[in-house]
Order: C-alpha cells, then structure tokens, then sequence
C-alpha cells in the first residue's frame, strides 16, 4: 500500500486478514493499494509474519520505495500493474503454483500435510480458513444479487443461517441487510474480485 499525506510519501506491507477491521484514513490522504491473489507473495517478507498486521517501509521517498534490496518506483493507481510485473520478472514476487492449483480444485501428487505446510507458507493462513473466507465471500456476492438467505444456506452447505450471517460478520463485515441494500461500510464492498484464480 502506498499513500501521501501532508506533502509525504508512505509505503506498506499488510498481510492476510483473518477478520475484518478498519483502517484509518486520514483526511486528504491518498491512496494506491496493490492486492495480491491467494498464493503470491513478497519473497522478502514471510506472509505468515504479516497475518491481521502489517510493516511500515522506512526508507521510502515521493517517487522510490526500497524492497527486498532494490530501488522501486512509487506507483499510481494508473501504474500498479507496471510495479506488480516489474517485482514477478525480478522474483520479488512469488507464487506457489501448488496453492494455485489446489484452489483451482486440481488434486495434488503430494500429502494433504505438505498442502497444508505450502498454504501456511504461502498464505500464512491454513487451508480451511481461506476456505471459509471464499466461501463467505460467495455467499455474499449471492445474497447481494438477491437470492434467499435459507437458499445460500444450503448452497454453501452452511449449518443454519446464524451460521451463515457469522460467517459474513467475521470474514465480510457485513450483515445480510447489508449486503442486499449496498451498504454498511464506509467503502465499497467488490465481490467481483476474486482473490484465488
């Protein structure tokens, strides 16, 4: 995440969320966020380290960052893309294709425990949990276009729909009115996104 405010230049790493949160947002602060898929990470930070937190960049300036050795362009919203590319071809950026596969359904050749072993080191999260939060996600990307409560309930194989609305608590921070009227929070919620291809 990069953002300036008060005529400085801040850089940081934020790690997988177990649950949701807010952050602060000072006021005419901006803003350029970059989110990894499931699975991709910054080789120079462990991702388990980051979970529900984050690290500070330090030696950061109005238009460079340093990571993992090197110099780095400070991005806009219009050349993220450009930062995230430049950081694969240099290996800054790395993706465990067994997590990849897994969470494409793709049956792997290894042990369920090496699985779960790539998930914690690749995600710093196990398995079930990104389970559950796909799982939330979906859930809430159904209710928001409509479909019943009792409906998603059994589609997702939830218990019962306080299980369900749980669920979205935890891992979405909205309710199930919420999610059907477009609101409860202070920025928009994309559903679209999805965080495992």
């Amino acid at each position: 995440m990069f953002w300036e405010q008060a005529g400085r230049t801040y850089a940081g790493i934020t790690g997988p969320e177990t649950r949701t949160g807010t952050a602060p947002v000072p006021e005419g602060a901006t803003f350029t966020g970059i989110e990894f898929a499931v699975g991709t990470s910054l080789r120079a930070v462990p991702t388990p380290a980051l979970v529900d937190g984050g690290i500070g960049l330090l030696d950061t300036r109005r238009r460079t960052f340093r990571l993992d050795g090197a110099r780095w362009e400070t991005p806009g919203p219009d050349d993220a893309e450009a930062l995230v590319d430049s950081l694969v071809r240099a290996g800054t950026v790395v993706r465990d294709l067994l997590v990849a596969d897994v969470l494409r359904g793709h049956r792997p050749a290894v042990s369920g425990r090496t699985v779960e072993r790539r998930f914690r080191a690749a995600t710093g999260l196990t398995r079930g949990v990104v389970r559950q939060i796909e799982r939330a996600r979906t859930a809430a990307a159904l209710l928001a276009a409509g479909d019943p409560a009792a409906d998603v309930v059994a589609k997702l194989d939830y218990f019962d729909e306080p299980h369900l609305a749980r669920a979205l608590r935890s891992y979405v921070g909205r309710t199930v009115r919420q999610l059907r009227e477009g609101a409860g929070g202070a920025i928009a919620l994309d559903l679209g996104q999805r965080l495992t291809s």
